[in-house]
């Protein structure tokens, strides 16, 4: 997110997490400091394959809170970002068979959330719902958060689904008036009708 107001609006929802995407090419990419960064909602900084004196400096700059990871990082870099920074990570993987799971086993112990979405055309934010069939193969002791297309339409899906290390859900593509700008009301009636339901 990069308006002040939004921001503001959307954390007086409730959110657990408002992200803050530091990867050039994304439409969503922040620049510059907002007029308002969350006092209650973690700031949580997305990067993409970025150095890691580039990922402290974002997270010195904005005060982060949790660190995402959306690129083809390796273990050992996750150790040593958690090492440098001291900061909790989300590590996503991008799911199209039950086959790709096996990836998360490397990274046990080294993460604190996985995040669970689709194969796209971008690392994150394609708008691509996820095949909730894939997760159910999850074996790991990793908590993870389901992402990838989630909308109005979602929710007897997610009513559905069970998993002992479910941790939540990653709202993005769906709800924008444009990217990186959340349509607040939408976003609010969502989350009346699903809070109730999930396990955070």
């Amino acid at each position: 997110m990069r308006d002040g107001d939004n921001i503001r609006r959307v954390e007086a929802l409730g959110v657990d997490f408002i992200g803050f995407v530091f990867h050039t090419p994304s439409p969503r990419c922040v620049c510059a400091l907002p007029s308002y960064l969350p006092a209650k909602a973690k700031r949580t900084g997305v990067f993409v394959n970025r150095p890691l004196t580039e990922v402290a400096m974002w997270a010195d700059h904005f005060g982060l809170q949790f660190i995402q990871l959306h690129g083809e990082e390796p273990p050992e870099y996750c150790r040593h970002l958690r090492q440098t920074l001291g900061l909790p990570l989300i590590k996503a993987f991008h799911l199209s068979r039950p086959d790709d799971l096996r990836r998360t086993l490397l990274y046990e112990g080294l993460c604190d959330y996985y995040l669970f979405e689709p194969r796209g055309t971008s690392p994150g934010g394609n708008g691509i719902p996820l095949d909730l069939s894939l997760p159910y193969n999850y074996q790991g002791r990793t908590p993870f958060l389901l992402s990838g297309g989630i909308g109005p339409d979602s929710i007897e899906a997610l009513h559905r689904f069970s998993h002992p290390r479910w941790a939540g859900i990653d709202l993005n593509s769906r709800f924008e008036l444009a990217p990186g700008l959340k349509d607040v009301e939408r976003l609010k009636r969502f989350l009346q009708l699903i809070n109730y339901k999930l396990p955070l």
